[in-house]
């Protein structure tokens, strides 16, 4: 089939939704691997992955990420804006601009919160932990309800445990990587989070899906 910019966002397309919609994307090996022996997840799905990457950009709203993931990807900023997450507020420079977002908790060092505001918008929501709901509902009301969660696996985790995730675009890789890599999501918790398959398409050996949360 063709796998053009239009088949890519109608396949892809965002639901109406009057509340926040939290889809993340991600690309394995066939044993699983997060990343590839360089420790890079980019690579893995080939040109045809870096293109959908970018569409599925375009879609959304804005873009969710682990500072650790988005200093070891090489993150600078983007049309869509950026929301760092780090709760000890080590954001890469390159993402400290006007535009972008930065997610910690409301207990962060104090003087590195203000220095921060001073340039990029600050969500500061929970003691210790993150309160994922309160922000998804502060992003919501700044009018960013796509939201396109792209990892680490620690953030994941962290969404998928709390229930939070409501779709999974996840490329497969034509790879085995063996090794100690991650998977595309780990806590210290195990849950049966229950997913409907919304499409497959195989392009040059990689296999593209999306998969759903049925929430009643």
């Amino acid at each position: 089939m063709s796998f053009d910019d239009d088949e890519i966002r109608r396949l892809y397309a965002y639901p109406s939704s009057d509340r926040p919609w939290v889809r993340s994307n991600f690309v394995a090996t066939l044993d699983g691997a997060a990343h590839d022996a360089g420790g890079h997840s980019g690579p893995l799905g080939g040109d045809a992955d870096t293109h959908v990457f970018h569409v599925l950009r375009s879609l959304a709203d804005v873009v969710v990420v682990g500072a650790g993931t988005a200093r070891a990807e090489g993150y600078g900023p983007s049309s869509v804006p950026i929301a760092v997450v780090s709760r000890s507020l080590d954001v890469p420079e390159p993402l400290v601009v006007p535009g972008q977002i930065v997610i910690t908790t409301a207990d962060a060092p104090a003087d590195a919160l203000a220095r921060l505001r001073e340039t990029v918008d600050v969500i500061a929501l929970g003691e210790g932990e993150i309160d994922w709901p309160a922000v998804l509902d502060q992003l919501g009301s700044r009018g960013l309800r796509r939201i396109l969660c792209e990892g680490g696996p620690t953030l994941h985790g962290d969404l998928v445990g709390l229930d939070l995730v409501d779709e999974v675009c996840l490329t497969i890789a034509p790879v085995l990587a063996a090794g100690d890599a991650p998977r595309i999501a780990h806590g210290p918790h195990a849950v049966d989070r229950a997913m409907t398959l919304g499409h497959a398409v195989e392009l040059d050996g990689v296999l593209f899906t999306r998969w759903v949360r049925e929430r009643t």
